[in-house]
């Protein structure tokens, strides 16, 4: 069991920058994918980025590349994405995600077991 608590949302006028973090619980965090997920009114969830076991592979969804990052601290049993250059469409709840995987990592097919509450992050214009 993989329990995960987002934090790190807030209200940010668009340009700005926020970093969310997600603190996972027990002793298996570096067996697991980390997944960023968002939500935003009247839309569906949508996948943001994800990060391999290790840290090494990363994936972003194209509405995202080269604006945010995603990373992992295993020591802290931490992932954080940095989110830079915030647009209003933006506006979403986001929820950081965790999954096991076996062999080579495909974050198109990584399925997600373990899910956090959200955080919400609001980009005004």
């Amino acid at each position: 069991q993989v329990h995960l608590v987002e934090s790190g949302g807030g209200l940010v006028q668009a340009g700005g920058s926020l970093r969310l973090s997600c603190a996972a619980s027990g002793r298996t965090f570096s067996t697991y994918a980390m997944g960023w997920f968002r939500q935003g009114p009247g839309k569906e969830r949508e996948a943001v980025a994800a990060i391999s076991r290790s840290g090494a592979m990363k994936y972003y969804a194209e509405f995202v590349k080269g604006r945010f990052a995603i990373s992992r601290d295993n020591a802290k049993n931490s992932v954080y994405l940095q989110m830079n250059a915030l647009k209003p469409e933006d506006t979403a709840l986001y929820y950081c995600a965790g999954g096991m995987y076996v062999g080579a990592w495909n974050p198109r097919t990584q399925k997600y077991d373990y899910w956090g509450q959200g955080t919400q992050v609001t980009v005004s214009s």
